[in-house]
């Protein structure tokens, strides 16, 4: 990046990505000119203020500063930021399209764009968006991609945008990969809510996050599971801003034991309290199992993976094995029945009441 090459870069989940383009910005930019000279793009909100609280850190000394630009809040202070003068704008694309056409934000001067886990920003949900960006930034910029991964379509859509990029491919050695438990569960019966229940019931250190694939699906999970007296909450995208806040930081102090997510909403989840990862419903690829597990097990600490499979899932989880490299280790439903009995009793709240509108369908 100090070479002005444009970049494509894959390292590991909690590998320091941030820092990878953080610390160049730091050089690159000029803190004598108030323009923005550096954007930062991130799938969701959580990632953004990850992101900028770190880039803030490492920009206060050197005269930099940062402002952080994503919905659900209020225009106000991040109107103020942007007018004070800010040099690297770290932000999600629909609120950044926002500013550009309220005209608050203007790339005219932009040295330097990162798409920051990339392989979420050029999916189909958010390419439309950031070519639009794209469009309004200056042909002789600098474009660096950074993901976890790195699918051939995103090189295909990348090749549109990048020139001659470099491309960096850091593969974990193997000291340093994450010390993940892997267990697939068995479910030929369907009936994963009671294979949940047993894993909850089961002790554990520290919180446990469980992803599911649709926003209805875990809203429905976690009604139900509150149903039942235990101590969850969902996090999905149609959530407002406050309430997102105030989940995230609940989870994060460990005063909330289980999370229940969608993919998209659980990036930028990076705590270390995360004990351990259930696949509710069954990722669609290998790339989107590697995000999720990452989760757990972050900087030098271990963790778990459990993935329940119905018979309805064992094409989707061969493919999962075949991009790992590896058969990953299975129990039945009954043998995790059997060590939820050995650990006692239920670890949950005492019920409480379900009002009309918590009907579970």
């Amino acid at each position: 990046m100090l070479d002005g090459s444009d970049l494509i870069a894959r390292a590991h989940t909690g590998s320091g990505k941030t820092l990878a383009f953080g610390l160049p910005l730091v050089e690159i930019c000029d803190e004598e000119s108030p323009l923005v000279q550096a954007l930062v793009l991130t799938p969701t909100r959580e990632l953004a203020q990850q992101v900028a609280s770190v880039l803030t850190d490492i920009a206060r000394p050197a005269g930099l500063k940062v402002v952080v630009l994503f919905g659900g809040v209020g225009y106000g202070p991040q109107d103020d930021g942007l007018a004070r003068g800010s040099q690297i704008v770290v932000g999600t694309p629909g609120r950044v399209i926002d500013h550009l056409q309220r005209r608050t934000l203007k790339l005219n001067d932009l040295n330097v764009l990162i798409l920051d886990e990339a392989d979420q920003m050029l999916d189909q949900g958010f390419a439309r968006d950031v070519e639009r960006i794209i469009d309004v930034t200056p042909e002789d910029r600098q474009t660096a991609l950074f993901s976890a991964t790195t699918p051939d379509w995103v090189k295909k859509v990348a090749a549109r945008h990048l020139h001659e990029p470099v491309t960096i491919n850091v593969a974990p050695d193997a000291g340093d990969e994450p010390d993940i438990g892997h267990t697939v569960i068995e479910v030929w019966n369907g009936e994963k809510m009671s294979v949940l229940v047993d894993l909850l019931n089961q002790p554990t250190e520290g919180a446990t996050l469980v992803f599911g694939r649709t926003r209805r699906g875990v809203e429905n999970m976690a009604r139900r599971l509150q149903r039942l007296g235990y101590e969850v909450e969902a996090l999905q995208g149609n959530l407002g801003q406050g309430a997102r806040d105030r989940i995230v930081k609940k989870f994060r102090e460990g005063r909330l034991p289980v999370l229940v997510a969608t993919n998209v909403a659980a990036r930028g989840l990076d705590m270390l309290n995360i004990d351990r990862v259930i696949n509710y419903d069954i990722p669609d690829t290998g790339d989107l199992f590697v995000h999720r597990v990452g989760r757990t097990a972050r900087m030098g600490r271990s963790g778990e993976a459990l993935t329940l499979v119905a018979t309805a899932d064992l094409p989707k989880l061969l493919e999962i094995e075949r991009s790992l490299g590896k058969k990953l280790p299975r129990v039945s439903a009954a043998d995790v029945a059997r060590a939820a009995r050995l650990a006692g009793p239920p670890r949950v709240q005492a019920p409480r009441e379900v009002h009309s509108d918590e009907v579970i369908t």
